[in-house]
């Protein structure tokens, strides 16, 4: 059975309106499968030509109670005729499965926005868990927007007339139906999804049937409903020429990773007690065996931790990945990992915390523990992609420290970046970076074997175990330099605690320089940010900056130890604003470091800065009022 096949345009006079630029939000329950139809969108989307940026959002429970606020799941998805670099700060256009859905979402829907609602879920029981005391269908309170009420369920139903399919069968495919809508109102193609559905379902035809006639119900009740008397075209994006894939930041971790072990020339291992958002990065690595990868999901976070020290000590590239709760509890063996010296990855996917938190949503408040989080002198590097596709390199540059300065590192993610998709070009081999990796095969010229004898960035050999000559002990009591014995003197203590403090903060030579995104030489304002703020950022400061206001930004990958240059960046501009999803972490590291008067922006809600967000505290700070 082929569906791939996509419906041919009508007879009726359809206007089609041409857009730079439409926010998307699919809402429903968390069994409506509103993440799979965001994605189908996102494929197509980025099949098509648009430039997009997604924002997946749902709740933390397996299973919500159906019809329920708290069981409402959302995907939101940016698609652009331009470079954009957010999923949008105000809806378009709200695909609600169910009054929950529209009561959750309906606040972020632009005045006269378009509302397509599945009237079928409208009944009296939805109503009531949604808290509606009427239905808002009908009582007027729409009146602001475009509303279209469409028989979701019916439809599907109707559309699938003869199929062997229960009706609890056939309902689960409605949300191909709204998607297939979607599709006619913004003119995409059915063919990719139609494809994905053979695919998906190519063992089940009934249920690729029935999944494919409810995308062309949905595509033809556009194309033939007279309520619809207008569709819309948002042409492609002029983009640099390239090979593009659609790409998600865990998925850019995982083939960095990978793509950092070839480069080494090592096997990869990963070792990882599953914990959200960042079992993905285990999924991803799971399906690469053949790519000399080995993935080892571990009985808890301390067995995971220890197991990358295990692979580390042997000559393996080893990472681990987890959320903040997870670091809390490596963090004895990232202090262990610190003493020996290893090389290894600390991925951390933040969440909001603290404890549980909100774990299906993102936040940057493992800032402080990242740098600071460890019983002792115990120095970490930490560094942070700023987009999806970002996290390709930064798991190569993470690696790259870590071989060339023997150390941990932790990587900075978050649930943002982690779940948020945009098109990313496949870099070509030439331009990836060289990773050296050298053991020592011999003995010293004495005949013995210093496992603490440093090079000039104060690195230890890497000494794979069992290589003839090499015998030796690391651990965690504290070394006697050079020779590696266990030593409690309090000069070489001191002597090894800033020694390995040294060699961390040795890391800043080998940086870049800072780019500062406007004047280089100064100016009233500098916006500062790391992580995944870094497309709103940008995006005030360019808006504020065509207003003519004095601002500038800059985005840090580096966090622990800042760029050389930072400090004489700092003190260019007369002030400084530091937009974090915490309680201001950047702003108290570089107070403390560079005495400079940062003002902090926080936000700590589960979700990611609003570009209005940052462009209103600019333009309140250049009309004199601090925001204090």
């Amino acid at each position: 059975m082929s569906t791939a096949t996509a419906p041919t345009s009508g007879a009726r006079n359809i206007k089609t309106v041409q857009l730079d630029e439409i926010v998307i939000r699919f809402v429903g329950d968390s069994g409506d499968g509103m993440q799979l139809a965001g994605t189908q969108m996102t494929n197509t989307t980025a099949v098509f030509g648009n430039d997009v940026v997604t924002l997946p959002d749902f709740p933390a429970e397996i299973r919500a109670p159906a019809g329920s606020l708290a069981g409402v799941s959302g995907f939101q998805i940016n698609l652009s005729s331009h470079d954009i670099r957010t999923p949008g700060d105000q809806v378009n256009c709200l695909v609600a499965m169910n009054p929950a859905g529209l009561k959750a979402n309906l606040a972020d829907l632009e005045p006269g926005g378009i509302l397509l609602v599945n009237e079928d879920a409208f009944g009296k029981v939805n109503l009531q868990k949604a808290g509606y005391e009427v239905n808002p269908l009908e009582d007027g309170s729409l009146a602001g927007f475009r509303l279209f009420k469409v028989p979701l369920d019916k439809l599907t139903t109707e559309g699938n007339k003869g199929s062997a399919l229960t009706a609890r069968a056939l309902g689960r495919c409605r949300n191909f139906t709204a998607l297939g809508l979607v599709y006619w109102m913004f003119n995409r193609s059915l063919n990719e999804t139609l494809r994905w559905i053979d695919a998906k379902f190519g063992k089940k035809p009934e249920v690729a049937q029935a999944n494919a006639n409810a995308l062309k119900t949905g595509y033809y009740f556009g194309e033939t409903c007279e309520t619809f008397v207008e569709n819309y075209q948002v042409p492609k994006a002029r983009i640099a020429p390239g090979r593009y894939r659609k790409l998600t930041g865990n998925e850019a971790v995982a083939l960095g990773l990978v793509t950092a072990a070839k480069l080494a020339g090592k096997e990869l291992f990963y070792g990882s007690y599953p914990i959200t958002p960042a079992s993905d990065i285990l999924h991803q690595l799971s399906i690469y065996k053949n790519y000399g990868v080995r993935t080892f999901q571990a009985e808890d976070e301390i067995a995971a931790m220890t197991s990358v020290i295990g692979a580390a000590f042997a000559g393996a590239l080893a990472v681990t990945g987890t959320s903040g709760p997870g670091v809390a509890l490596k963090a004895e063996g990232i202090g262990l990992a610190v003493c020996t010296e290893l090389p290894m990855v600390i991925v951390n996917v933040q969440r909001g915390g603290p404890s549980t938190g909100l774990p299906t949503k993102t936040e940057q408040a493992d800032l402080l523990q990242a740098v600071c989080g460890r019983n002792g002198e115990c120095p970490v590097p930490v560094i942070a992609p700023c987009t999806p596709g970002d996290c390709f390199n930064m798991a190569i540059e993470a690696f790259r420290i870590a071989l060339e300065y023997m150390t941990p590192v932790m990587l900075l993610s978050d649930g943002y970046l982690a779940n948020g998709a945009e098109p990313w070009m496949l870099p070509s081999e030439a331009s990836l970076p060289k990773l050296r990796v050298q053991h020592p095969t011999a003995p010293n010229s004495d005949g013995g074997f210093m496992p603490y004898l440093r090079d000039a960035k104060l690195a230890r050999p890497w000494a794979v175990p069992g290589t003839p000559g090499l015998e030796h002990r690391i651990g965690g009591l504290e070394k006697e330099d050079v020779s590696g014995n266990v030593s409690y003197d309090p000069l070489n203590h001191e002597h090894m605690i800033k020694t390995r403090a040294a060699k961390v903060a040795g890391i800043a030579k080998s940086l870049p320089k800072v780019e500062i995104n406007g004047s280089p030489t100064g100016g009233d304002l500098l916006v500062i940010g790391w992580g995944s703020t870094y497309g709103a950022i940008n995006t005030a400061v360019e808006r504020c900056r065509r207003n003519g206001m004095d601002v500038s930004s800059v985005h840090l990958r580096y966090l622990f130890p800042f760029q050389q240059d930072l400090g004489d960046v700092l003190k260019r501009f007369k002030r400084v604003l530091c937009p974090e999803m915490n309680l201001g972490q950047l702003s108290k590291l570089l107070r403390a470091t560079y005495l400079v008067d940062v003002m902090s922006l926080p936000k700590v809600q589960g979700k990611p800065f609003m570009v209005r967000d940052i462009a209103g505290a600019i333009e309140a700070l250049m009309k004199g009022n601090n925001g204090r």
